[in-house]
C-alpha cells in the first residue's frame, strides 16, 4: 500500500503495527510505546488517550490487550484522520474510537484508565521548532500539565488509573499536578544509559490514599550503548511494564 503524499508508512512495535504519520512535523517515538506498556488495562476496560497523535500508544495497547476499548483524543484534525486510518489498517477499528478535540474541553466518555504523553520540553531550556505541529507537540505550555491532570480526574471512574510520561527533571511538577484527586503514585525512571534518567513513567489512582513509590529504573541502553533485553521486550515484543 502506497502512503499518500506528505505521509510515511512506518512499522512500530516490532512490526506488529504499521502507521501512517506526517513526513514533517511531530513523528512518533519510543515514548508512546513505553506509555502503552505501562498502562495496566485489561480486557473489557475503557482507556482514553489524551493527545493521541496518529494513535501509536492507543493502538499498541489495543494490540497488547485483546478486549480493551480505546478512545483516542487529539486536537489536530489531520492527526485525527490518520489515527482513524491507522486503526482500520491494523484491524483494530472495532475497538478504537477517535475524538477530535481539546482534552481540557471535550466531552469524553468515562474511562477506567487515562494515558497521556503531554508536551514536556521546558521552553526555558529548549528552542521551539519552527514547524507549528512539532512545536505544539513538544513544548510544555504554562499550566498544560495541570489542566490535563484535572481533565483526567473528571474522566476517570473512582479508582481509575492515570498513566503519563514526563521529563525526569520535572517530576515535582507531576506530583503537584496530581493534587488531592490522586493517590498511590508510582514512578518508574527511564534511563537512556545506566544512571541517567531522562524520563519518568508515572501512574496514580483516582481517590486512592496519598502515597509515593519509586521503582527500579527501566534502562533502555546498556554501557555499550546497545538496547537492553528489557527495553527490547517492551519496544519490539509488546511486553507490559509493571508500574
Amino acid at each position: 500500500m502506497t502512503a499518500p503524499e506528505g505521509v510515511t508508512d512506518d512499522a512500530a512495535l516490532g512490526g506488529r503495527l504499521r502507521l501512517l504519520q506526517p513526513k514533517r512535523g511531530h513523528r512518533f517515538g519510543h515514548d508512546a510505546v513505553l506509555l502503552a506498556a505501562a498502562t495496566s488495562a485489561g480486557a473489557g476496560d475503557h482507556v482514553v488517550e489524551f493527545g493521541a497523535g496518529v494513535g501509536l500508544a492507543g493502538l499498541a495497547l489495543a494490540r497488547r490487550v485483546p478486549g480493551a476499548r480505546v478512545t483516542l483524543v487529539e486536537i489536530d484534525q489531520t492527526l485525527c484522520a490518520l489515527a482513524g486510518q491507522n486503526a482500520e489498517r491494523n484491524d483494530l477499528a472495532g475497538r478504537i474510537a477517535v475524538l477530535h478535540g481539546d482534552v481540557t474541553q471535550a466531552a469524553m466518555p468515562a474511562a477506567t484508565h487515562v494515558m497521556m504523553n503531554p508536551p514536556y520540553n521546558d521552553p526555558q531550556r529548549h528552542r521551539a521548532s519552527p514547524h507549528a505541529g512539532r512545536a505544539s507537540a513538544h513544548m510544555a505550555a504554562d499550566g498544560l500539565l495541570q489542566a490535563w491532570c484535572d481533565a483526567a480526574a473528571r474522566v476517570l471512574t473512582q479508582n481509575g488509573t492515570l498513566t503519563l510520561i514526563w521529563r525526569a527533571d520535572g517530576l515535582d511538577a507531576v506530583h503537584a499536578a496530581l493534587t488531592s484527586a490522586f493517590g498511590d503514585t508510582r514512578v518508574l525512571p527511564v534511563e537512556t544509559r545506566p544512571g541517567v534518567a531522562t524520563l519518568v513513567l508515572v501512574s496514580a489512582r483516582k481517590g486512592a490514599a496519598p502515597s509515593r513509590k519509586m521503582l527500579p529504573p527501566l534502562r533502555l541502553n546498556g554501557p555499550d550503548g546497545k538496547p537492553t533485553a528489557e527495553s527490547e521486550r517492551v519496544v519490539r515484543d509488546a511486553a507490559a511494564l509493571a508500574l
